[in-house]
């Protein structure tokens, strides 16, 4: 299913953060194998987000600043009209949603499944992953490139700078388990 960037999904703001999950997801996206999409409701979370983790203004506008430069594409707008048709559990995830449908996104990428019911998302032709079965199923539809993604991105990893299997591990501590797993049986 995922195998080119026509393939559009939705990065909710709890896969923005932490770094290693955004990195993986960004590289992987810079590979060509998927498209993200994000809405400025997600970006002003993710600003919240890394404001309580104590980083600069100038730090977050940098931060936000190279993922819309890297991604131009990625920022959806005009969805807000949609916003306030939408159901869902917790109403501030429909911004979500919302960005989603306008896109014509496949998959919305969260670590809440519990607040994208898989029944009502589907009426919009739409399906929530965790950030690990997404990046999984990547991996496994495009083993030589996202390894290739991967490895790319621990060589542009500074601060501090790790070698492939202390990021591996790194993830299986953020909940990323089978994608460290499989990256790790291929390396």
């Amino acid at each position: 299913m995922i195998h080119s960037v026509k393939f559009k999904a939705v990065l909710d703001t709890n896969v923005m953060y932490p770094i290693v999950i955004r990195d993986l997801l960004f590289w992987m996206a810079y590979y060509d194998l998927y498209t993200p999409k994000w809405s400025g409701n997600i970006c002003e979370e993710w600003k919240v987000v890394l404001m309580r983790k104590g980083k600069s203004e100038e730090e977050i506008q940098r931060r936000i600043g190279n993922a819309n430069k890297a991604f131009p594409d990625a920022l959806v707008r005009n969805y807000e009209s949609l916003v306030e048709m939408l159901e869902l559990p917790d109403p501030d995830d429909r911004h979500a949603l919302a960005a989603a449908i306008k896109s014509n996104a496949n998959v919305i990428v969260t670590n809440n499944l519990k607040d994208f019911p898989q029944e009502y998302i589907a009426t919009f032709g739409l399906t929530a992953q965790s950030a690990d079965d997404f990046l999984t199923e990547i991996i496994d539809l495009n083993p030589e490139i996202a390894v290739k993604a991967f490895r790319e991105m621990v060589l542009n990893r500074k601060n501090p700078a790790m070698d492939d299997y202390e990021v591996l591990e790194t993830m299986r501590k953020i909940g990323l388990h089978n994608t460290a797993n499989y990256l790790h049986a291929m390396l």
